[in-house]
């Protein structure tokens, strides 16, 4: 009998494991909102058709979203007269798209009222902006997560990798993650799309050495271009792409910029001053390799830390808690 008893307990366990914690899995709406992926790539496509800006965006947002107590859409919660949230810390006042999010959250509340969480909506807009370019799905988004109901600035500070940080500090930020060097380089490709602020890399241009000189490991010719676009230490509003040349196109070129000296963030030029980060750089300008490890390491990263079964909650607008 004490063989049939362990074997009962574990079987207890098992399902109530199933039950409450849950894991995230493919379709995760089919029976409780079918239409539910149907809905968030109509409205992302139609909103990225008139503005090609919103895919680095949404991956920025998700990226963000998921380094602060994990993807649980605590990114898209705003600050309270009592509570200063996550949206308000410096690296996300210049995220945008919330708007967009809104839209999508008021359509499926609509067609299914309180089932399918922010924090999924968000997942699924991230993959959906990028792959609107290719008309089909870049990567696989696993559903499931619910929404977190705590969102604090100083967290976001403290956990979202800086464009500042070299490699040890990079290395670390991931780890602590549970995401690799590999990750850590594939998912830098992001920055193949989107702009970066003047204020986030001009100390490169200006005095970087302390005599007046640029940062040695930024190429001499793309600096004295970027002078040209960064007039002074203080400018913190002009934009610069991150892959000069492709700005708007999700691909691989990034890594070819990057081997030329051209990446825009001293978090950028730290990949290439670790002899294994340098080498995954190296094996990324073949394209189809990219895509491939992309889409594994978006997988990965978008299954940090979430809240599944019965933790958190549904709810019935993304920038306010229940």
């Amino acid at each position: 009998m004490k063989g049939g008893l362990v074997l009962f307990l574990i079987t207890v366990v098992t399902v109530l494991g199933v039950c409450h914690g849950g894991e995230l899995r493919k379709k995760f709406y089919k029976e409780s909102c079918p239409q539910a992926e149907e809905i968030v790539r109509h409205i992302i496509w139609k909103s990225v058709a008139s503005n090609s800006t919103l895919p680095a965006k949404f991956l920025r947002m998700h990226f963000h979203d998921c380094f602060v107590r994990g993807c649980d859409g605590s990114v898209l919660i705003d600050s309270t007269p009592n509570n200063s949230a996550e949206k308000d810390a410096i690296p996300n006042q210049s995220l945008g798209g919330f708007d967009v999010i809104e839209e999508v959250k008021t359509q499926l509340e609509k067609t299914c009222p309180g089932v399918v969480s922010c924090a999924d909506i968000l997942a699924l807009a991230a993959r959906d902006s990028v792959s609107f370019q290719f008309k089909k799905p870049l990567w696989k988004v696993l559903t499931g997560r619910r929404d977190g109901r705590i969102s604090l600035a100083s967290e976001a500070l403290a956990n979202i990798p800086s464009p500042f940080f070299n490699f040890t500090a990079l290395k670390q930020s991931f780890a602590s993650k549970g995401l690799t060097v590999h990750d850590l380089v594939v998912l830098s490709g992001g920055h193949t799309i989107g702009v970066g602020h003047c204020n986030f890399f001009s100390n490169r241009l200006y005095n970087f050495t302390g005599n007046g000189g640029a940062d040695p490991s930024l190429n001499p010719q793309y600096a004295a271009f970027l002078r040209t676009q960064c007039r002074s230490l203080a400018d913190n509003t002009t934009i610069v792409p991150m892959d000069p040349g492709s700005g708007l196109n999700f691909d691989n070129h990034y890594y070819k910029i990057l081997l030329q000296n051209k990446g825009l963030f001293q978090s950028d030029a730290a990949l290439l001053t670790n002899k294994g980060s340098n080498n995954i750089v190296e094996e990324l300008t073949d394209s189809e390799k990219f895509f491939t490890e992309f889409a594994q390491s978006m997988k990965r990263m978008g299954a940090i830390e979430v809240l599944t079964g019965s933790s958190g909650e549904i709810r019935k607008k993304c920038n306010v808690i229940n």
